[in-house]
């Protein structure tokens, strides 16, 4: 018997891209240890095994990303792979070819929602924008047969624009990788930091939404003791005294050992639909200072850190010396404690799960499907 065949198509998939690869990376990963499942990766960019190169034209000021537009040729490619099951992971042009492929095939379509379109969409263009963008996602959505929300706060947004075949999927964290063991005292003196330096972390894309000038602003409030790392790529990177750039790391492990390395985690941004660089942080016992907005307010409360309320420099300022002023050692243990209920290995067989009941549904269906045509016919 054939195994079941699963493709994952995206267009947020570049040599910068970051949250959408490590979940697709961690899929992979499950599968070949726990599934006689194949994998496929559909993207515009291809620079790993078992992908398939989707057309597209390069984004402007994107850091590599491209925009598929041909969606009749891009959903010829998904035919031609045969899947059993296949997942969207954004809501642009490549999704409408998941669904032409999907009804081809008669298999079931996922759609993954990442980014809250609507969100952009206002704080680019207005209300009116955000209006036309919920309109947009209602008349995509619809027509999978089930919509991921990595959170509660999106899935609350996806069923407020009438969806209703949305369910909550949370992502998760590999916690042998992330982990406080990570610590590396040498490659923390290479940054050239006073011994008495608090050091915070972000990682994450450099974007408007990010607000990276607003923790660029607290710092440069808290004193000289306090320090920003930014790991990232993006059009509006950090800047000013005692921040320091670096490019994102991609390597799991590098980057768990930067993040255990550190002395706090924080993340300004007020449109995450989860949070999976604050979770790897977690996972690596860091305390967290994050905007109390959207999936970090489900993913940060007093146990683990603070949860900043209004987006202004001195509410971060005040928020990340008072996270200073606690007991480490307890938060620590606590983040921990949080990421560990992520791990994947908790993560995946509940996807699996969902992948399983619309495949069933499916094969169920068929029989009375066949029947139908014949009859017509």
């Amino acid at each position: 018997m054939a195994s079941t065949h699963l493709a994952d198509v995206t267009m947020f998939w570049s040599a910068a891209s970051g949250g959408v690869r490590r979940y697709l990376h961690a899929k992979r990963a499950w599968l070949q240890r726990h599934a006689d499942w194949r994998h496929t990766i559909a993207a515009p960019v291809v620079d790993t095994e078992r992908m398939v190169r989707m057309p597209a034209v390069p984004l402007p000021f994107s850091r590599g990303y491209r925009m598929p537009w041909q969606r009749g040729a891009c959903a010829q490619l998904l035919v031609q792979l045969a899947p059993d099951l296949i997942e969207a992971g954004d809501p642009y042009r490549l999704a409408w070819s998941v669904l032409d492929a999907s009804r081809q095939l008669g298999i079931p379509s996922v759609a993954f929602c990442h980014s809250n379109l609507a969100a952009m969409a206002e704080r680019v263009a207005g209300r009116a924008a955000a209006a036309m963008a919920r309109a947009y996602m209602k008349r995509l959505y619809s027509q999978f047969d089930l919509v991921l929300a990595p959170s509660e706060a999106m899935r609350s947004h996806l069923l407020g624009m009438g969806l209703g075949n949305v369910e909550r999927q949370a992502l998760g964290v590999d916690t042998q990788v992330f982990h406080p063991k990570r610590s590396d005292a040498v490659w923390r003196a290479s940054l050239g930091l006073p011994p008495n330096a608090r050091l915070l972390v972000y990682t994450g894309r450099f974007a408007p939404e990010k607000h990276l000038g607003l923790l660029c602003s607290a710092v440069a409030r808290l004193g000289p003791r306090y320090v920003l790392l930014a790991l990232g790529a993006g059009p509006t990177p950090p800047s000013g005294p005692r921040v320091i750039v670096r490019r994102f790391e991609h390597d799991s492990l590098r980057l768990a050992r930067v993040l255990a390395s550190a002395d706090a985690f924080v993340h300004a941004g007020d449109q995450e639909t989860f949070g999976l660089a604050p979770l790897e942080a977690m996972a690596c016992g860091l305390p967290l200072v994050v905007r109390r907005a959207e999936g970090l307010a489900e993913l940060v409360d007093d146990t683990v850190g603070i949860g900043v309320d209004r987006a202004h420099p001195d509410d971060f300022a005040q928020a990340i010396d008072a996270c200073f002023s606690r007991d480490r050692q307890s938060l620590a243990r606590a983040a921990r404690a949080r990421a560990e209920q992520y791990d994947w290995s908790s993560v995946m067989p509940v996807l699996m799960a969902r992948y399983h009941r619309l495949l069933t549904r499916r094969a169920a269906a068929a029989p009375s499907l066949s029947l139908s045509s014949q009859t017509e016919a």
